[in-house]
């Protein structure tokens, strides 16, 4: 008896989702996907990538081999963590269909996305024959958390085995209220640091004999706030700092604390590279401290440390007209809707994937990922699964 072809979206992802791979486990899949795609005639190669201090992080690359152009298909099949199981409406790995909405954990963030490719890619083989060309699929079990051992190092590993790729559609949950809402065309860089302005502690009611650090921090944070780093581009949003923590790791409201912290992020847009924006935050803070005491009648400036945390994602921007032109006439086809193409959002491994061919972004409806609940609407299923396959349709004509 011949394996099973993946045709239906919704068998698919109910197998998928089935599979608790909560960020790093596997759960089960990577072997689900490999069994849907073998019988299509893919290869599949699962490597493991490591790195000290992070854990150990399955991938899959899966590729059907043709003449002709490469098409790239991006996602991840790790999911974060469900909460509060008991305030779930059905199971969260169970794939329950109720009113016609699948539950699940990865239901459209991005389990979803992969199934509905899966299922394309089976019709289009089905009805055409193997493409005048490649499909591969890029799949990782890091997205969702550090996010060191897979796309990126996954790229480099095809790469360095002769692999290319002439474009790419990544599979993430793009759209806010409809399917046809929403095709990304690019992504806001991200930087994040943290700054600690050193002190000197002291009793609250002596503030002569202290050095209160909060002062110090006060006027740097005010530096990196006060006036905007830009006003937008005509394909960005103006660049956004945003405080996440201040903290003084001291219990006692009697204690000058001796040291002050503040972590921050920022989304910037095509005025700043990382590189541009880091330089041009340290600057502000450079001057900020030159100008402010911790306290009236003290010549000692403020002194602070700026540590910048994680790797930054540059910002990018894809102008391929025949990739961004025909993925939205495939969306219109099908839809009627004609997407927005936007930049808005946080980052994907799109960032990694930029580096290597052109990319887009393009998948469900987004409302319920990460919450309690996440679903997703059968019937869109079945139109991603059109979208895709309208599209695989035309870039293999």
């Amino acid at each position: 008896m011949s394996p099973k072809i993946s045709i239906d979206p919704v068998d698919n992802l109910a197998v998928l989702i089935r599979c608790p791979s909560v960020t790093p486990a596997e759960g089960g899949a990577l072997c689900a996907l490999e069994k849907m795609l073998a019988p299509l005639g893919f290869s599949v190669e699962r490597p493991v990538f490591r790195e000290d201090g992070t854990p150990d992080v399955e991938n899959l690359y899966a590729r059907l081999s043709g003449n002709g152009p490469h098409l790239m298909f991006a996602g991840h099949t790790d999911v974060v963590p469900v909460g509060d199981e008991a305030a779930w409406t059905h199971p969260p790995f169970a794939a329950a269909v109720a009113n016609g909405m699948m539950y699940g954990r990865g239901a459209v963030d991005m389990k979803g996305g992969i199934a509905c490719f899966v299922a394309a890619v089976a019709r289009y083989v089905q009805t055409h024959g193997n493409p005048r060309g490649s499909i591969s699929l890029v799949i990782t079990g890091d997205e969702e958390g550090p996010s060191i051992n897979g796309t990126g190092k996954l790229l480099e590993w095809a790469a360095a085995q002769g692999e290319s790729w002439d474009a790419s559609i990544v599979g993430e949950p793009t759209n806010p209220e409809a399917l046809g809402d929403m095709l990304k065309i690019g992504r806001r860089g991200s930087i994040s640091g943290l700054i600690t302005v050193q002190g000197k502690q002291g009793h609250a009611a002596y503030p002569h004999l202290a050095d209160n650090p909060v002062r110090g921090l006060m006027a740097l944070l005010d530096a990196l706030l006060a006036t905007p780093f830009d006003e937008g581009t005509a394909d960005f949003q103006p660049t956004n700092l945003e405080v996440t923590s201040v903290d003084v790791g001291n219990p006692a409201t009697n204690v000058i604390p001796a040291k002050a912290t503040a972590a921050f992020n920022v989304r910037f847009n095509d005025t700043w590279t990382a590189e541009t924006l880091q330089a041009e935050i340290h600057n502000r803070m450079d001057r900020a401290a030159a100008r402010s005491k911790y306290r009236k009648g003290r010549k000692e400036p403020v002194s602070f440390e700026l540590a910048w945390k994680d790797r930054p994602s540059q910002v990018f921007l894809t102008r391929d007209d025949r990739l961004v032109g025909l993925l939205s006439q495939s969306i219109q086809a099908v839809t009627g809707r004609t997407p927005q193409l936007s930049t808005s959002g946080g980052t994907s491994d799109a960032r990694y994937i930029k580096d290597y061919c052109p990319v887009v972004e393009f998948g469900l409806v987004g409302q319920t990922m990460h919450m309690v609940d996440e679903r997703v609407a059968v019937d869109d299923l079945e139109t991603l699964t059109n979208i895709y396959l309208r599209f695989l349709e035309d870039w293999f004509a």
